[in-house]
């Protein structure tokens, strides 16, 4: 089986690299390699390839920035994800377009299932909206949406890699307590995503993080719980906790992010680790 990875040099892709079964011959491009807001780039780089699965893991994600300038986050995450999807469908490929929480609108208090109806409340959250439903409606029966959330690795930007940075700087840090979801490892997502590589049975929307729950202040807390385990931070300094009214920013974001697992646990047979488990594991060999 011959599989696509566009965004190689993202948090997820650079773990898809890392994680790549040897039954499977990976491609793993990056924006140089294949921009895909170029739909004639993206149709000549699948016909020379044919690749037999193409994982979409490219995106602008940038959330504030993004309300700055929605034609760039549209542009990627809705021409991007359709292209691909024109793309696959031409050849025969199967698509499995990666996506977020931030399709909801967090209102709910109990975890979103792959069938509530979205609500995005940012342009982020509409732009990658926006991929899914052109990604569904070209290839109904040949993809998967997989909807992630809280992400974070040892490679690109993300909250951990900040905190660690912050923790080292300042004694005192003030983090949101009010912003509920589940930081995930990417690589334990990429190892999903291998799996549904090999299942061409499978269509439709699904949801996957690690387990458990946490605010951005309990996710920072751990860091610097497990940072100063593993002498990466000092162990004095402080975590405090304050509510989302007192930063600023451009983007609204979901208080509540919670994702239902369930569907995927059945299809795939896998329980994910909780979350401080794999975030233990990362900083331990950091």
């Amino acid at each position: 089986m011959k599989v696509l990875v566009t965004g190689s040099n993202g948090q997820l892709g650079w773990e898809l690299e890392r994680t790549r079964p040897e039954t499977i011959d990976g491609l793993f491009a990056d924006r140089n390699d294949l921009d895909i807001a170029d739909y004639e780039r993206v149709l000549e780089y699948t016909r020379k390839h044919r690749p037999d699965v193409i994982v979409n893991a490219a995106a602008y994600t940038a959330v504030d920035k993004a309300e700055e300038e929605p034609e760039k986050a549209f542009l990627v995450n809705e021409a991007g994800a359709r292209n691909i999807a024109l793309a696959a469908k031409e050849i025969g490929a199967r698509v499995i377009q990666i996506s977020t929480d931030f399709v909801f609108d967090g209102k709910k208090s109990t975890p979103y299932t792959p069938e509530d109806e979205p609500n995005p409340i940012n342009v982020y959250g509409k732009s990658k909206l926006a991929g899914e439903k052109a990604v569904l409606e070209l290839l109904p029966e040949q993809s998967i949406v997989l909807r992630t959330a809280w992400l974070y690795s040892s490679h690109g930007h993300n909250f951990v890699k900040t905190m660690l940075r912050l923790m080292k700087e300042k004694d005192e840090i003030k983090v949101v307590c009010d912003q509920i979801g589940t930081p995930t490892w990417a690589r334990g997502l990429a190892e999903v995503v291998w799996k549904f590589c090999k299942r061409g049975d499978l269509s439709g929307i699904y949801h996957w993080t690690d387990g458990g729950v946490a605010s951005w202040y309990d996710f920072a807390v751990a860091v610097k719980e497990f940072g100063s385990e593993f002498n990466l931070l000092p162990k004095d300094g402080f975590v405090l906790a304050v509510g989302s009214i007192d930063f600023i920013s451009l983007a609204n974001r979901p208080s509540f992010g919670l994702l239902d697992k369930s569907k995927t646990w059945l299809e795939l047979e896998i329980v994910p680790n909780h979350w401080r488990v794999q975030l233990r594991h990362l900083l331990g060999k950091w």
